[in-house]
């Protein structure tokens, strides 16, 4: 398996995007990484726009960067929550200062923004924040995937599989 050994942290709260976290939590579980999905303290299950459960593994608070050697923050409405907890923002700042991938997908570059990793970089989003990264010093460009260094983003539901292909090259 091209990740065993790898570990990964997958950022959860409520409202995010089904496919955002489930599909790259499973392909990159079937890669053979392992993959905690990190929520806040005393949070068991957070559930989607439309329900659906996820359990969580860890809190943020609990964690460190070293643990990981890369972040998968889902989009949805989530990001626009997890932005306001520090603990995860210090999560995605350090393994991104590491060097470890920090991989966004739609909304959830409000993260990486609220974190202080987006200035100089070049991203894509769902076109909703693209102001939003310009003005955090972003330079914004309408591709289904965008890699710099190991800053990886996507802009949707319809660009998983890049993305998750993007995310599994950066990790090999």
């Amino acid at each position: 398996m091209e990740l065993q050994g790898k570990r990964i942290a997958i950022l959860a709260e409520g409202h995010y995007e089904d496919l955002e976290l489930w599909y790259p939590l499973l392909r990159m579980r079937e890669a053979g990484a392992e993959v905690t999905v990190v929520g806040m303290p005393a949070v068991e299950v957070y559930h989607t726009k439309h329900d659906y459960p996820v359990k969580v593994d860890a809190a943020a608070n609990a964690l460190s960067a070293d643990d990981f050697e890369a972040i998968i923050v889902p989009g949805g409405y989530a990001p626009d929550r997890m932005r306001r907890h520090p603990p995860m923002l210090d999560l995605v700042r350090g393994i991104f200062e590491g060097g470890g991938v920090v991989a966004m997908i739609c909304h959830a570059g409000w993260v990486p923004i609220s974190a202080g990793i987006v200035k100089g970089r070049r991203v894509t989003s769902v076109s909703a924040i693209k102001d939003d990264l310009i003005n955090a010093g972003a330079e914004w460009v309408d591709q289904e995937v965008v890699q710099d260094g190991n800053l990886i983003s996507s802009r949707g539901p319809d660009d998983l599989p890049a993305f998750c292909r993007a995310i599994l090259a950066a990790l090999e």
